[in-house]
């Protein structure tokens, strides 16, 4: 328990920007795998993916409360992920009112109500990173674009055009209210609520895409299964990209590894592997083919083109 107060000690000095600041999750902790800690400021999150002891609770939260950095710690969430619709209860303080992630000074509204994932995903970080060095002047195409956040961030740096692209439309208008947060023109921004895997047709009109974020779930009943869908996404990028466009492929199951996204684009053809995207030193894993893995790939000459649209 004492590596997780820690975390948070020193975590909630360190200002506004969010951050992981316990990773159980990756299995380096032995006996605190069922726990992740987050810091959307002035708010902690504690994920909790089993039940824990009550007296293991108890101790947890008072400690929490007794730190000196405390007083930067408005309010604390407990979400029970173990639990169907992984409800939420607050240790500490009310949620009402709106609550954002700070990330190199772009904000992204939040919802600490929502099940499960909140609206923003700290191991994106450095992903994130490549794409605000990449965007300027480029075409970006967010497929599974979620709340938006790889489009603010693209359009902040300078991207000619960015198409989000995500079956939620409650997603995508959150994702509208993440750009408008940022007074970020729109005019170049473009929501698609759409099922990619029954037309390209309309996607491929705002082509061709200098750079494409593949950022899939790892399962989604009745609409994504990543061992049979995500070969689908690879064989359609040759007739949507521009000439050595850049595509972030992301993969977040922990039973695949990064031989899976590696033989996707072999089968394909005319890629190149430019380098592996690590998530933030954050979410440190004993074994990284269990963890987030993101892979920047080039397109290469004479790249063979998808004509089965």
């Amino acid at each position: 328990m004492q590596q997780i107060i820690q975390s948070i000690q020193l975590g909630a000095k360190q200002g506004v920007d969010a951050c992981r600041l316990f990773h159980g999750r990756g299995h380096c902790y032995p006996g605190l795998e069922f726990v992740s800690v987050d810091w959307f400021s002035p708010v902690l999150l504690i994920s909790l993916y089993k039940e824990p002891e009550a007296q293991w609770l108890k101790q947890l939260t008072d400690e929490i409360t007794q730190l000196e950095s405390s007083e930067a710690i408005e309010n604390i969430i407990l979400q029970h992920r173990y639990l169907k619709g992984a409800p939420s209860e607050n240790i500490k303080g009310d949620i009402a009112g709106d609550y954002y992630a700070v990330e190199k000074g772009l904000k992204f509204r939040l919802n600490f109500k929502a099940n499960q994932n909140v609206g923003f995903f700290l191991d994106m970080a450095n992903c994130r990173q490549v794409l605000r060095e990449q965007a300027k002047g480029n075409r970006a195409l967010n497929l599974f674009a979620y709340t938006c956040a790889f489009s603010v961030v693209a359009a902040e740096a300078g991207a000619a055009k960015v198409v989000n692209v995500d079956m939620a439309k409650g997603a995508l208008n959150t994702g509208r209210l993440n750009h408008q947060l940022n007074d970020i023109d729109t005019r170049s921004v473009s929501y698609m609520s759409h099922d990619i895997f029954k037309s390209w047709s309309k996607i491929r009109k705002y082509g061709p895409y200098d750079i494409v974020i593949i950022d899939p779930p790892s399962f989604q009943a009745g609409s994504f299964n990543v061992r049979k869908d995500y070969q689908k996404i690879v064989r359609k990028l040759p007739g949507l990209l521009a000439p050595q466009a850049q595509v972030i492929a992301c993969l977040n199951s922990p039973d695949l590894s990064f031989d899976f996204l590696r033989e996707l684009f072999k089968e394909v053809g005319g890629f190149t592997e430019r380098s592996v995207i690590e998530p933030p030193q954050s979410f440190p894993e004993s074994d990284v083919n269990r963890g987030l893995k993101t892979l920047l790939f080039e397109k290469t000459p004479n790249i063979r083109v998808d004509i089965n649209v």
